[in-house]
């Protein structure tokens, strides 16, 4: 049976519990917490030791859904997006799945980087909406600390790792969607890249920035206009974590006053796909916006890729 669209139950969040400071970087490479600071707006990020991808993603999709209200059983489709999983097979989807006892759930990996969650989340409007799910579990996570060349001083002082997830059901008949139309696409570059068999992740800064600056404000804009809410009626804005140079100039742009703004890279890094979920979730659990209200999600990165949606906070 179809549904007329989706809405999120709940969200959940997991972060190791090792804090890297910006002084501990200074041991590391020639940088200091100024520099670091101007330059990214991050002053500490948390590192995985022993954790895995698939442990932080089981992490984080186990604590949303227990707020859901949902049991394992109820879940028929688990989607993971990530760009830094070492494993290929089984997925990091199936293993979640296998850590919290859901079976007979369809499950895959999806990777788009930094607007990975974005992504996830309208693959899993789409395909509730078209009737082949009921409850799905989306989740970013991360371990870009894996990947990073930490003799590099432009790139080990933005990444870290963590995870986000996300339960996301059908809507009853005649409720309003939770989740507004995907705004996505892709402009193709290697100005972000994480290449070969061993790799680490290299980005053109400059680059980046000026496209993220050019096109996120319109996929922002567009979003709001699929979804009917003017962006000065948003409760929240949750743009992925890149670079607080990039996000607080994003919000001014687009007016999103008086909407909540979320600044969640000055104390996580950029996690790439887990940003928006992680974000959002520490912004629920801290009762930043309301239940109800319209938020703005707008994941852009590597790829390069885009994806933004509007979505009612649970």
């Amino acid at each position: 049976m179809t549904a007329n669209g989706s809405k999120i139950l709940a969200f959940g969040h997991y972060q190791p519990s090792r804090v890297v400071t910006n002084d501990d970087l200074a041991q590391m490479v020639d940088t200091n917490d100024e520099w670091i600071q101007s330059r990214v707006g991050i002053k500490e990020r948390r590192i995985a030791d022993t954790e895995t991808v698939a442990d932080m993603a089981g992490f984080a999709a186990e604590k949303a859904l227990a707020a859901s209200g949902l049991t394992a059983a109820d879940i028929d489709l688990v989607i993971v997006a990530t760009c830094s999983s070492i494993d290929r097979s089984p997925n990091v989807a199936c293993r979640v799945a296998d850590k919290l006892g859901i079976a007979g759930a369809a499950a895959f990996d999806l990777n788009t980087a930094c607007s990975g969650f974005s992504y996830a989340l309208a693959n899993a409007d789409h395909s509730i909406r078209a009737g082949a799910a009921k409850h799905a579990l989306v989740i970013g996570a991360e371990k870009l600390s894996q990947i990073t060349d930490w003799s590099d001083r432009s790139t080990c002082v933005i990444f870290a790792d963590g995870a986000g997830a996300a339960v996301v059901s059908a809507t009853a008949e005649g409720e309003e969607p939770g989740v507004g139309p995907v705004v996505w696409g892709s402009e193709p570059s290697d100005a972000i890249a994480i290449e070969g068999w061993q790799p680490y992740i290299v980005q053109e800064g400059q680059k980046v920035f000026r496209w993220a600056t050019g096109t996120a404000p319109q996929v922002a804009l567009a979003a709001c206009e699929k979804a009917g809410v003017a962006p000065g009626d948003l409760g929240g804005f949750v743009p992925h974590q890149a670079n607080l140079r990039i996000i607080e100039p994003l919000a001014r742009k687009i007016g999103v006053d008086p909407a909540v703004l979320s600044r969640d890279i000055v104390e996580s890094g950029n996690t790439s796909a887990a940003s928006i979920p992680l974000a959002l979730s520490k912004m629920i659990e801290r009762g930043e916006v309301k239940s109800g209200s319209p938020v703005l999600l707008v994941g852009f990165g590597g790829g390069l890729t885009y994806a933004g949606q509007v979505v009612r906070c649970p």
